[in-house]
């Protein structure tokens, strides 16, 4: 058996350095801005909730505390994912931004309770006639003052979310402060002119709800990137297919792809070539390399390229060619 084991990882990272380096760097000038947004938008809540005594700006207030704590640890994470690769870790610490994305989802887990239980403690005391005294015109200041400062944050982050886990997270948390905020201006409006003391607690409910939604969403990402599954939108049985399609090839198998972080996915696959092959199997695996990079937004790509699979151990795992004969027949 003939093997060639050849990762083109560097050259490609090389490649695509310039590219990376500018999005990160707009992404952290992106999360250190809407940092200071949302650390004005908390003080601003914090002191509006007090006067007007609402649990809805409170509980909102709060989300904006663990935004701006989310915000400071992936800047952090960002800073610490730059440091190169060691030979004791490989990859170097792109995972940290991952970790701190799941870290983040926890506290938004407890930050939720927290809300729900409040607003039911006071669903309760308005049933049995405590009252709370709130100041709607307080409320609708706060609210709409709020509502513009979201709206500017979202349209900061929008474009950076779409190359980092972390721009992602503080972007959906910034629509969840956006919708929160929808709110808070409708529960003062109810407040104010129709003098209806459940709309705060229904606020309090609906905003630990949004919280909910949107950290399982995270949460899902996080649990998909540390379990080592197949990164999302890459279609592995296509990949397979038009791998085998190329000239040469008999069969690939024992294929692996995972995400190291966001934007950086990585495959290692075998790749068995026809015995009677002429052509050169090292420019053969280039075209196959390039393939994957080009087609699949693959980053990081191992190829083993073998003329026989007698001495080959791992497991084969080939059920994508059951797959293409149900597809084609």
């Amino acid at each position: 058996m003939a093997t060639f084991q050849i990762d083109h990882a560097a050259r490609e990272e090389h490649m695509g350095h310039d590219h990376s380096h500018d999005y990160r760097a707009a992404s952290r000038r992106s999360l250190m801005l809407v940092l200071v947004l949302i650390s004005c938008h908390m003080t601003i809540e914090v002191t509006g909730g007090i006067l007007s005594g609402s649990l809805g700006l409170l509980a909102h207030a709060t989300h904006m505390v663990t935004d701006a704590v989310a915000i400071g640890l992936a800047l952090f994470a960002m800073w610490l994912a730059e440091r190169p690769a060691t030979t004791k870790r490989t990859f170097g610490f792109h995972r940290i931004e991952v970790l701190v994305v799941l870290l983040n989802a926890i506290a938004l887990w407890l930050l939720a309770s927290w809300i729900l239980y409040e607003a039911w403690e006071r669903f309760i005391g308005l049933t049995q006639g405590h009252h709370h005294e709130l100041d709607g015109g307080i409320m609708l200041t706060v609210g709409i003052v709020g509502l513009l400062i979201n709206i500017f944050a979202a349209c900061i982050l929008y474009r950076s979310s779409r190359h980092s886990i972390n721009v992602e997270g503080a972007f959906w948390h910034i629509l969840g402060d956006l919708a929160g905020s929808v709110a808070v201006v409708t529960s003062s409006v109810v407040v104010l002119f129709f003098d209806w003391d459940y709309a705060d607690p229904v606020l309090g409910v609906l905003i630990g709800s949004l919280i909910l939604v949107g950290s399982f969403r995270l949460a899902k990402k996080v649990f998909r990137i540390l379990l080592e599954g197949t990164p999302a939108g890459l279609d592995m049985y296509r990949l397979c297919s038009t791998i085998e399609d190329s000239d040469g090839v008999t069969l690939v198998h024992d294929v692996h792809a995972w995400t190291i972080t966001t934007g950086y996915n990585a495959l290692a696959a075998h790749v068995l070539v026809d015995p009677g092959y002429q052509g050169d199997i090292e420019s053969l695996m280039r075209r196959i390399h390039r393939t994957i990079h080009d087609e699949f937004s693959v980053q990081h790509v191992t190829l083993q390229m073998e003329t026989s699979a007698k001495d080959c151990f791992e497991h084969h795992h080939v059920d994508h060619l059951q797959a293409k004969t149900l597809y084609e027949s």
